[in-house]
């Protein structure tokens, strides 16, 4: 194929745009001046005339749950969601197509686009009597559940918080239905689980949705969150990814990063497979949680939040645990990426990146701070010390499809 009158962005300085490409079987044989490439051009070629139009290189976000988002592309839409009622009324019309005692499933919904109102449980119950709902809001880290998915988890008001969670409730005590962080995983236990067949049709329905944004590489951080087991992050790694591969039915390149309490699971497959296990799949490292997230009121900071003066966010795993485990994940060699969205959370972060300096001395870690979304004064600088990567994102698609990146 030759693309023709172009505006092709080349990546190179010394000649940054190009007018025309020739590819072969997926592979890229010339960029330039229109009269170089149609040298190439044989019996079979077919020209595509772009009338100017521009060509980029393919997209490497940074951050995406790949599976995950591929699931939720066929559950509720509740993205963009305005109001109460359209809330409610997407709902109502998936509970129709369901069968008795069926779950609900959905995501996507920010509480701030309508007013910053919380749902309730009592948005969903008149509408799903006779099937349990769980809608995860946008940055994954709360959910709502009407009272019929609460009464299958066991939670009532004498439920108590777990650990790196919070149950939100009524000024009587009774909870509202949102879960938070770590409390999720009260739900999550009660929910079925998914098919492999369902897990391999998100990887499709994922990598399709990515490529026609352009999208061409992930990094997938998994499918592990605060409340969940780290064995689906495994499982799909196995069941889909390497079945995937088998089958030569990649589309999308990943580099994948596994739950942090498997950092030596990781290791022993890297010393089995390389890192590279073929052009479509890259093992890149390991990821953990310190704080929530700022829209659940769950990210770590030094004041509190202004609606609730008792609240300064959530502490989701222990230092000294944290800081053991990642001492002996960077020791062999793989990457560390940890989660911190409040400005306590990442000066915690930092101070305990130092000491693992210190104690495994220098080199290039390449340590990095997932989102690193509210940084105290002088927080920034501390970055370039060490060399850690903040890496940021703007969470508002459905597929967690964040900050890209060209190659």
């Amino acid at each position: 194929m030759i693309l023709a009158n172009a505006t092709i962005y080349t990546a190179d300085p010394s000649r940054p745009f190009a007018d025309a490409m020739a590819v072969r079987a997926g592979r890229v044989l010339r960029v330039g001046g229109y009269d170089s490439v149609k040298e190439l051009k044989g019996r079979h070629t077919f020209e595509l005339n772009l009338s100017g139009n521009v060509v980029l290189p393919g997209f490497i976000d940074s951050h995406v749950h790949f599976i995950d988002g591929g699931l939720q592309l066929a559950r509720v839409p509740l993205r963009g969601v305005r109001s109460k009622d359209d809330f409610i009324n997407r709902v109502k019309e998936a509970v129709r197509d369901k069968h008795h005692g069926q779950w609900v499933f959905g995501g996507g919904w920010n509480n701030d686009v309508w007013g910053g109102d919380y749902p309730t449980a009592a948005w969903l119950d008149d509408i799903s009597p006779d099937n349990p709902v769980w809608l995860s809001r946008m940055d994954g880290h709360m959910g709502i559940a009407n009272s019929l998915a609460m009464r299958m988890a066991g939670i009532d008001k004498n439920t108590n918080n777990p650990v790196g969670g919070t149950i939100m409730r009524t000024t009587e005590g009774e909870p509202t239905g949102l879960l938070v962080d770590a409390a999720m995983k009260l739900v999550f236990d009660v929910i079925p689980e998914v098919s492999i067949h369902e897990r391999r049709d998100a990887l499709f329905r994922a990598s399709r949705h990515a490529l026609t944004r352009g999208v061409t590489t992930v990094v997938d951080v998994g499918s592990y969150f605060p409340g969940k087991s780290e064995k689906q992050a495994w499982q799909d790694f196995t069941d889909i990814y390497e079945w995937a591969h088998s089958v030569e039915k990649m589309i999308m390149r990943v580099c994948l990063f596994f739950p942090m309490p498997t950092w030596s699971r990781v290791c022993d497959l890297i010393h089995e497979k390389g890192r590279m296990l073929s052009q479509w799949i890259h093992l890149g490292g390991v990821k953990a949680f310190l704080d929530g997230s700022l829209g659940s009121s769950s990210a770590l900071f030094y004041e509190h939040y202004k609606d609730d003066p008792r609240s300064y966010g959530l502490q989701l795993v222990n230092m000294d645990d944290l800081l053991k485990t990642t001492l002996e994940s960077d020791k062999s060699g793989l990457q560390v990426a940890i989660h911190a969205i409040g400005d306590k959370a990442n000066d915690m972060l930092l101070n305990m990146y130092d000491k693992v300096v210190d104690l495994n001395g220098m080199k290039d870690h390449r340590f990095r701070i997932e989102h690193a979304q509210h940084l105290a004064p002088g927080a920034a600088k501390r970055f370039g010390k060490h060399g850690i990567i903040a890496s940021v994102q703007v969470k508002y698609s459905l597929l967690l499809l964040y900050v890209v990146y060209p190659l």
